[in-house]
Order: C-alpha cells, then sequence, then structure tokens
C-alpha cells in the first residue's frame, strides 16, 4: 500500500512538473499572440481612418467641381 501510495505522489508530482511550465508557456503565447492581434487592429484603424480622410477630401473636391460645372452652365443660358 505504502508504494502504490508512494507511485502516486510520484506519478502527481512529475504530471505537476511537467503541467505547470507547459500552461505557463501556452498562456505566454496566447498572450503575445493577443497582442500581436491588438497592434495588428490598432494598425487597420489607423489605416481605415487615413482612407476616409482621403475619401472626404476626394468627395468635397468632387462636390466643388460639380458646382462649378452648373454655375458655368448656368451662366451659359443667359
Amino acid at each position: 500500500v505504502e508504494r502504490s501510495k508512494k507511485l502516486n505522489s510520484d506519478y502527481c508530482f512529475l504530471t505537476g512538473v511537467y503541467h505547470i511550465p507547459d500552461t505557463h508557456v501556452q498562456y505566454s503565447w496566447r498572450l503575445r499572440d493577443g497582442v500581436i492581434r491588438d497592434i495588428e487592429r490598432q494598425n487597420r484603424k489607423k489605416e481605415n481612418i487615413r482612407l476616409l480622410g482621403e475619401q472626404i477630401i476626394l468627395t468635397e473636391q468632387l462636390e466643388a467641381e460639380r458646382e462649378k460645372m452648373l454655375l458655368e452652365k448656368g451662366s451659359q443660358k443667359t
């Protein structure tokens, strides 16, 4: 009986010795992957904001050109 208790105790110790560092490594990798995903998300957000700014400028230019063309057409008719 003592021998089986000793074996069980050794088994629990050895599995703990394996699982604790393994769990820590897995947690570290997940944490690192999360940080990388956050950085990528921030970069995409910055790029989307930049593109939106460009679109706003282009829209304003297009509207100004249309307005100018409408004014020229109106002045030609009179």
